[in-house]
């Protein structure tokens, strides 16, 4: 079995064994699709589509009972994110002091939508409630990096930064 991690969506994802045995050890437990998909977007960034016939056979549920949990839950990613996952803080207090408006400008720079992924996979934009950052808002997060009192005239600096430091690793 390959330990194959970051594939796009048309590729053949295959389960770790680490995976497997994660799911072994959980299957007969209560609550265990959610534990097994929360493990699963852990070790791929996502759910890629060829895991999930692995973890319906091997834990013995339908694809539909999984697809109803992916698609129900917002936590779960069903498509590959970017390298860069930014996150926009859209609770009361980074809302009113103009996350909107950051969130447009990204839009606008990145030309995606939010939940979207640009298409050379560098950038991934979502929205967010509350960040537990209010003193700092309005708050972007990126790879985990808080991004404090942020104006829409400095995002195309700090997108400017994180496509620098793919080219500083790679």
């Amino acid at each position: 079995m390959s330990n194959t991690k970051q594939n796009t969506n048309n590729d053949k994802v295959e389960i770790t064994p680490d995976l497997k045995l994660f799911i072994d050890e959980w299957k007969d437990k209560p609550g265990n699709l959610i534990m097994v998909l929360h493990r699963v977007q852990e070790t791929y960034g996502y759910i890629p589509r060829s895991i999930t016939f692995d973890v319906a056979a091997l834990l013995e549920v339908p694809l539909a009972k999984i697809y109803g949990v992916l698609t129900f839950y917002n936590f779960f990613k069903t498509e590959k994110p970017g390298r860069n996952i930014i996150q926009v803080c859209m609770g009361t207090a980074c809302y009113l002091r103009g996350g909107d408006d950051i969130m447009e400008e990204l839009e606008k720079q990145l030309g995606i939508g939010v939940n979207g992924t640009t298409k050379d996979n560098e950038f991934s934009l979502e929205a967010v409630r509350c960040l537990g950052c209010c003193g700092l808002a309005p708050v972007v997060v990126i790879n985990g990096d808080v991004h404090g009192k942020i104006s829409s005239n400095d995002v195309a600096g700090l997108l400017k930064t994180y496509r620098e430091k793919e080219s500083v690793t790679a």
